[in-house]
C-alpha cells in the first residue's frame, strides 16, 4: 500500500516536471513578472535561501496587502468627503430647484411683455430703415446741394457736379414710379423739387461753361465741357447760346492765326514764311491761302466735334455745320479783298486760270465741309468773277496774239507768225488746264480752244482767201495741220480735230482738182479727154488730135512725168509742211490721170477706132502707169 502510494506521488511528481519542461515561460506574461518581482529580493541561490523562499514570499505578500489597506482607508475617507460633498450639493440643487420654479412662474409675464416690446422695436426700426431709404433715394444730401450749388458763382464745376445733376435727374425719373404707386402727392412734392434744383444746377452749368468758350485760347477741349454741352443739350436755347459763344471767341482766334500767317507766317499748312512775301506770285499767294484755309477748317471741325462729342450725333450734325459756317465768315473779309486785288491786275491767262482752277478745286473741298456758308457763297462769287475775267484776258491776248491786220504768209506759204504765236500761247494756257482735275476740266478746256482756235481759224480763212487758189489751199492745210498736232496731244478734242479734219478734206479736194488741172494741161491731155467724152463719128484714129502721132507724143511726155514729176508738177505741192496730205493729194490727181490714160488705151486698143499697132503707142499698160505713178 505504501509502494502504490509512493509510486502514485512519484508519477505525480513525474507530471509536474514534465509539465514545467514542456511549459515556455518566456510566453507567460505573468510568470515572468513574478521571476522579475522575485529578482529583487532572492539575489543569492543558496539552500538556506531556498528553503526560506516560502516565507519570505508571505512575508512580502503581507507587507504589500498591508500597504493597500492602507491606501484603501485612505480612499475611503475621501470617498466619504465626497459623499458629504454630494450630500451638500443636492441640498443647494433642491434649493436652486424651488427657486428656480418659482423665479419661472414670476418671470412668464416679463417674457410676454418683452416679446412685445421686441415686435414693436423690429416694426420702428423697418419704419426707420424704410425712411433712411427714401432720404437717401429721394433727397439730397447736404454734401451734395453744396456742390450743386457751390461756394461762390465763380467756383470751377467738377466731376462731383454732374454726378448729382445726374442724380436729380434720377430721382426726377424715380418720381413717376413713386406716383404710380398711389403716392402722387409725394411724387409731386419731390418731383417739384428736383426740378427746382436741376434748373439752378443747369444755369450755373451754363454760366460756367460759357465762361470757359469765351476764354477758350488752345484747341483742346476740356473733358469737363464736353459734358456739360451734353448735359445742357436738353436746354436747346442755352445750348445754342453756348455754340454762338464758343463761335465767337474761335471766330477771333483763327482771323488772328489767319493775319499771323499773312504776315508773320504760320506752322499751320506749312507756310512757315509769311504768305504775303509770295504775293508777287498770284498762282502761289492764292493757292498758299486757300491751303492755309484747307488745313485750318477741319481743324476747326474738329474742334467742334470734339466740343459735342458726348452728345447725341443724330442732332449735332446741323449744329457742327452752322457753327463750322460762323466761325469761318471772320475769315471771308480778308480772303476775298486779296483774291479780288490779284483777280483785277493784269495777269497773264494763264496765271489767271491757275487763280481761277485754284478757287474752283478749293471751293468744291469746302462745300462738302460746310455746304451753304459765307465762305463757300464767297469762293462762288469769286470763281465767277475768276472765270470772267480769265475770259476776257484771254480774249484780249489772243486778239493781241493776232495782231490788228492779218499777216499775209510768205512764199513758202508756212503759217504766219501770228498762227505760232497763238498756238504757243494755246500751248501753255492748256498744259495748265492738264493739271486741274474736276468735272469743270472738259468745259473748260474746250471753251479754251475754242476762245483762242475759232478765232484764228477766222484769221486764216480771211488771209487765205487773199492768195491764189492753190497758195490758198496749201496755206491753210499747213495751218490746219499745225493746229491739228498742237490740239491732238489733248483730251475732249475728238470734234474739233474732226472738224479740221474735214476742212483739211476740203482743202485736198480743192488742190487735187487744181494739180490734176494743171497736169493735164502740161500734158496736153485737154483736147484728148474732151475727144474721148464726145461721140464723133468715124475712127478717132482720123480725128484731129487723136492721130498715132499725138497719142505717141502724149504718151511720151507721160515717160517724162514720171522721169522728172517736178517739172509737170505745181510748185507749190512741195511747200505742203504734212507729207500725207502731200501723197495724196498727188495719189488722187494722179488717179485722175491715170483714168484719162486707162481710157486712152482702151479707145486705141478698139478696132473701129482704126490705130495700127496700137501696142506700138503705149509703153506701159494702165494698171503699170497708175503703180508707176503712185510710186513716185
Amino acid at each position: 500500500m505504501a509502494l502504490k502510494i509512493d509510486k502514485n506521488q512519484n508519477l505525480s511528481l513525474v507530471k509536474r516536471v514534465n509539465k514545467l519542461l514542456e511549459s515556455r515561460p518566456e510566453n507567460d506574461k505573468d510568470t515572468l513578472e513574478a521571476l522579475k518581482e522575485l529578482s529583487t529580493f532572492f539575489t543569492d541561490n543558496t539552500l538556506k535561501n531556498r528553503r526560506n523562499l516560502r516565507s519570505k514570499i508571505e512575508k512580502k505578500s503581507l507587507t504589500i496587502n498591508d500597504e493597500f489597506l492602507s491606501a484603501f482607508k485612505e480612499v475611503k475617507s475621501t470617498l466619504d468627503s465626497i459623499h458629504s460633498d454630494v450630500l451638500s450639493m443636492n441640498n443647494s440643487i433642491q434649493t436652486m430647484t424651488s427657486r428656480l420654479q418659482s423665479t419661472k412662474t414670476q418671470t412668464i409675464s416679463l417674457i410676454d411683455r418683452t416679446t412685445k416690446l421686441q415686435n414693436e422695436s423690429k416694426k420702428l426700426s423697418m419704419q426707420h430703415e424704410v425712411a433712411n431709404a427714401f432720404i437717401s433715394t429721394f433727397q439730397l444730401t447736404k454734401h451734395e446741394i453744396e456742390i450743386l450749388h457751390g461756394q461762390t458763382r465763380e467756383e470751377p464745376i467738377s466731376d462731383e457736379f454732374f454726378i448729382v445733376v445726374n442724380r436729380i435727374q434720377t430721382i426726377h425719373s424715380s418720381c413717376r414710379i413713386l406716383m404710380q404707386s398711389g403716392y402722387q402727392t409725394l411724387g409731386l412734392d419731390v418731383m417739384q423739387q428736383m426740378t427746382l434744383l436741376q434748373e439752378s444746377a443747369l444755369e450755373r452749368l451754363y454760366r460756367w461753361a460759357q465762361n470757359q468758350c469765351r476764354h477758350i485760347e488752345n484747341e483742346q477741349i476740356a473733358p469737363l465741357l464736353m459734358r456739360a454741352m451734353c448735359t445742357l443739350q436738353d436746354r436747346p436755347v442755352l445750348f445754342k447760346y453756348i455754340i454762338d459763344e464758343y463761335c465767337t471767341a474761335r471766330r477771333a482766334i483763327i482771323v488772328g492765326a489767319f493775319i499771323d500767317a499773312l504776315t508773320l507766317g504760320s506752322k499751320i499748312g506749312g507756310t512757315p514764311n509769311p504768305i504775303e512775301m509770295r504775293a508777287d506770285d498770284p498762282t502761289r499767294y492764292v493757292g498758299d491761302m486757300l491751303a492755309w484755309l484747307h488745313q485750318a477748317i477741319p481743324i476747326e471741325k474738329e474742334n467742334i466735334l470734339n466740343l459735342l462729342k458726348a452728345c447725341d450725333k443724330t442732332d449735332v450734325s446741323d449744329q457742327v455745320k452752322h457753327a463750322l459756317s460762323h466761325i469761318t465768315e471772320s475769315l471771308c473779309h480778308p480772303l476775298k479783298s486779296r483774291i479780288e486785288h490779284i483777280i483785277a491786275l493784269e495777269s497773264p491767262a494763264t496765271v489767271l486760270y491757275s487763280v481761277m482752277s485754284l478757287i474752283r478745286y478749293y471751293r468744291s473741298i469746302f462745300t462738302g465741309i460746310i455746304p451753304d456758308s459765307v465762305l463757300v457763297n464767297d469762293l462762288s462769287d469769286l470763281l465767277d468773277l475768276s472765270e470772267k475775267s480769265f475770259n476776257t484776258r484771254l480774249q484780249r491776248e489772243t486778239r493781241m496774239a493776232l495782231g490788228e491786220r492779218a499777216e499775209p504768209p510768205g512764199q513758202d506759204l508756212i503759217p504766219a507768225a501770228s498762227v505760232s504765236r497763238l498756238l504757243t500761247f494755246l500751248n501753255d494756257i492748256l498744259s495748265v488746264a492738264l493739271i486741274v482735275t474736276g468735272e469743270d476740266r472738259e468745259k473748260d478746256i474746250q471753251r479754251i480752244v475754242s476762245y483762242i482756235v475759232d478765232p484764228l481759224l477766222q484769221e486764216i480763212d480771211e488771209t487765205a482767201t487773199r492768195l491764189p487758189v492753190v497758195d490758198m489751199a496749201v496755206y491753210l492745210l499747213n495751218c490746219l495741220h499745225q493746229i491739228h498736232s498742237t490740239l491732238s496731244v489733248y483730251e475732249y478734242m475728238d470734234q474739233r480735230l474732226e472738224r479740221l479734219q474735214a476742212q483739211s478734206d476740203a482743202q485736198i479736194d480743192t488742190l487735187t482738182s487744181e494739180l490734176a488741172s494743171s497736169l493735164v494741161a502740161n500734158l496736153n491731155l485737154g483736147p484728148i479727154y474732151t475727144i474721148l467724152q464726145g461721140k464723133e463719128q468715124g475712127p478717132m484714129s482720123a480725128i484731129p488730135g487723136m492721130d498715132p502721132l499725138s497719142v505717141k507724143e502724149f504718151t511720151n511726155k507721160l515717160e517724162s512725168l514720171l522721169l522728172m514729176p517736178e517739172s509737170f508738177l505745181l510748185p507749190q505741192i512741195s511747200l505742203l509742211q504734212n507729207s500725207t496730205y502731200r501723197s495724196t493729194a498727188l495719189k488722187r490727181s494722179f488717179q485722175v490721170i491715170g483714168a484719162i490714160y486707162k481710157q486712152l488705151y482702151e479707145a486705141c486698143h478698139e478696132p473701129k477706132n482704126d490705130y495700127q499697132n496700137p501696142d506700138g503707142l503705149f509703153a506701159r499698160t494702165p494698171d503699170e502707169l497708175l503703180e508707176k505713178l503712185i510710186s513716185q
